[in-house]
């Protein structure tokens, strides 16, 4: 009669499985290194296309170059605004200046609000009551709106312009930070408590890193609005920014002028965008495994 352990009998097949893993795990790095490196360059195409197609509605002499000036004309006038200070324009670093020092204290005033009133409304009953029915009221507020109330209110200087970029920003982290909060798994929270964990230290452990995910997608579209609310805020008599140079633009009937204003501000918003999915991907590498997506 064998008297061999039927465990000792699995435990190869269990140490195989245990292998495969660790084995995939550290095959997976280059893998995914790879299929990282030709997602980004499927993303590089389309925009690409695009810029071929405009290039030739010019060529083919589809649309008038006046309406639509091409990509070429749009870098020959940018190098242009960038080498010379014209007394119509200024330069276009200081007009980017200007602008980016508007966007930064607007955004940083919206998001800094929004992620307070987020942690209240999310953590606390009377928060949410007291909260979540007035940003409720401020998410339904038409942004262009508040253009003729804030200049009666506060002028045509900066601060009306900060205040605007900084209502746009507060609405949609607040949303997702808020929403994060209310989604923490409730049996995580019972856990916590088990475990004797103060309440300062569910929230920092448990609650705010389980609401992350919800948070940085909040902040990536809170990042594109306030660059949408910058050129809304520029249009209130400014004097300097990027939203200066349209309105000399539309004034001396300049298109090439127009879109290298435009394509500054949608080249800024993707650089903030790649900058959070950039931060996204290193904050939140437990919740994806690698090379999970193609």
């Amino acid at each position: 009669m064998s008297t061999t352990n039927p465990r000792s009998q699995a435990l190869p097949g269990v140490r195989a499985r245990e292998r495969a893993p660790a084995e995939a795990t550290t095959a997976s790095p280059g893998g995914g290194r790879h299929r990282v490196r030709a997602a980004g360059w499927r993303r590089v195409l389309s925009p690409l296309a695009l810029l071929a197609i405009w290039q030739l509605t010019n060529v083919l002499h589809l649309i008038s170059a006046s309406k639509l000036p091409p990509p070429t004309t749009v870098v020959h006038t940018a190098y242009d605004l960038v080498t010379q200070n014209s007394a119509a324009y200024g330069t276009l670093q200081s007009a980017l200046g200007v602008s980016g020092q508007r966007w930064a204290i607007g955004f940083g005033v919206g998001a800094a609000a929004a992620l307070v009133l987020a942690v209240m409304a999310g953590l606390s009953r009377i928060g949410e009551e007291g909260i979540d029915p007035i940003m409720q009221m401020v998410r339904t507020l038409p942004l262009f709106g508040l253009v003729p109330v804030f200049i009666v209110w506060f002028g045509i200087g900066q601060l009306p312009k900060v205040l605007l970029i900084a209502i746009a920003a507060v609405v949609p982290l607040y949303l997702n930070a808020f929403s994060g909060i209310q989604g923490v798994d409730l049996r995580l929270r019972e856990l916590a408590r088990s475990l004797g964990l103060s309440r300062r230290e569910t929230i920092t452990q448990i609650v705010l890193p389980g609401a992350l995910p919800a948070t940085l997608v909040g902040l990536r579209q809170s990042l594109g609005v306030a660059w949408l609310a910058l050129v809304v805020a520029e249009q209130i008599n400014a004097n300097s920014g990027l939203g200066f140079i349209i309105n000399q633009g539309e004034q001396f009937n300049q298109n090439n002028v127009i879109f290298v204003a435009l394509l500054v501000y949608t080249i800024l918003g993707l650089l903030t965008d790649w900058i959070v999915r950039l931060l996204e991907r290193r904050a939140l590498v437990w919740r994806t495994p690698v090379g999970a997506r193609a």
